[in-house]
This record gives C-alpha cells, sequence and structure tokens, in this order.
C-alpha cells in the first residue's frame, strides 16, 4: 500500500537548481542535434525552424517529465491535455522523425534526471548519424550515362575506342547505331557505366581528340536519386 501511495506523487520535490540544470542539459544536447542535423541533412527541403523544434522540444519534453515525476494522476492528466493537440505539420523525410524522436528521448531523460543516458545517447546517435552521412554505406552509385558520337564508315578511330572505354568505364553497351547525313557518317549511341563521375569530362575530351569523330556528347541517367 506504501508503494503504490508513493507512486502517486513526488518523492520529493525538485530544487531550484535541480530543475535549472535539467534543463540546461536539455538545451545543450538538443543544441547538439540540431548541429548533426544541419551537418549531415542532404535533402531538397531545409527549414530552419525545425531546428528550432528539436530545441525546443527536448526542454518541453524535460519540462513535462519534472513535472509528473512519480505522479501518476499527473501523467494522465498530460496525456489527456495532450490528446487535444493535433500535429498537421507533414513531416516527409522518416530521418527527420527520428531525429524529432531522438529530441523527445534526451527530453525524458533529461527530465528523469538520468544524465548519463542522456548525455552518452546523445553522442552516440550523433555519431551514428555522422557515420551514415559520410560513409557509403546504402549508396548505390552506378553513374550510367548515354553516349553519342558521329564517325565516318570504316573509321581507324573505331579501333581506339576499346582501350578508351576500358580506362573510364566499366560496362559499355551499343544499343543503337545508324546512318547520318546522308550515309556520310554513322552515329553511334552507348549505354556505360563510368568508374567514376568525375570521368565525365576526362571521356569527352578524350574521344573529342579523335580523328573524324564529331558531335560527342553524353547525358547521365540516374536510375535513383539518392536524398
Amino acid at each position: 500500500m506504501e508503494s503504490f501511495l508513493t507512486a502517486l506523487g513526488p518523492t520529493e520535490p525538485l530544487s531550484s537548481m535541480d530543475i535549472i540544470f535539467s534543463l540546461s542539459i536539455s538545451f545543450v544536447l538538443g543544441l547538439v542535434l540540431a548541429t548533426v542535423y544541419r551537418w549531415t541533412h542532404q535533402s531538397f527541403s531545409y527549414a530552419r525552424s525545425f531546428l528550432h523544434t528539436m530545441v525546443l522540444a527536448t526542454i518541453v519534453i524535460t519540462i513535462m517529465i519534472m513535472a509528473i515525476g512519480n505522479n501518476m494522476a499527473r501523467g494522465l492528466g498530460i496525456m489527456g491535455a495532450m490528446a487535444f493537440v493535433r500535429f498537421r505539420t507533414p513531416i516527409r523525410d522518416p530521418r527527420d522523425i527520428i531525429f524529432l524522436f531522438a529530441s523527445l528521448a534526451v527530453g525524458i531523460a533529461s527530465g528523469a534526471q538520468v544524465f548519463d543516458v542522456a548525455i552518452i545517447g546523445t553522442l552516440f546517435f550523433g555519431f551514428t548519424a555522422l557515420f551514415l552521412s559520410w560513409s557509403p554505406f546504402a549508396s548505390r552509385r552506378e553513374f550510367e550515362g548515354l553516349l553519342r558520337f558521329m564517325l565516318p564508315p570504316n573509321s581507324p578511330s573505331l579501333d581506339l575506342l576499346h582501350d578508351i572505354f576500358s580506362n573510364y568505364t566499366t560496362q559499355t553497351e551499343m544499343v543503337a547505331m545508324r546512318e547520318a547525313i546522308q550515309g556520310e557518317v554513322q552515329e553511334y549511341s552507348y549505354q556505360i557505366r563510368l568508374i567514376d563521375p568525375s570521368y565525365k569530362t576526362d571521356l569527352i575530351d578524350t574521344l573529342s581528340k579523335l580523328e573524324d569523330i564529331s558531335e560527342v556528347s553524353l547525358v547521365m541517367q540516374r536510375t535513383t536519386v539518392e536524398i
């Protein structure tokens, strides 16, 4: 019975210094999360207000946890009050949702004064986010493109194409060849996959130096867009 009554109310009230310290910890850790988010953000839509929301969310949750304490009645009351709140702002990127949840988790840990969990959890979360952002993990980099050029029939430059392609591409496949300019030249179309995206300019320059070649163009294609 005594343990049940203890769960209905706080064992001891928090001092003013404890409250300020908890809010300060949540504020600093919220800034850390927002900074990591800004460093690792790769999407097209960047909202300064979302970073402010992350920092403010940690503080709000800290206040809520300190206000609830061990009081079950307060917890139920806050849950009932939050049920009336409707958040209609769309969050399109699942990564943004995870960062927002991280802010809430840090706020809960700071409000419960489990500072070691809050600090170590923030640092580990930030390190993981930086690692995933800067590493090639889960990245598909195929660098495919459509190469087109014109050469006269039986041009000696055709024999040099194989060596050039082997230096700049991992895979080549001819997709079309047709006559142009009343049969004076032939237009070649190749589907290629570059070894590195920086080789695009080098490949075009090397092909342009061949004799009798003209209208060299390379259009890069992306099967998937990495954001």
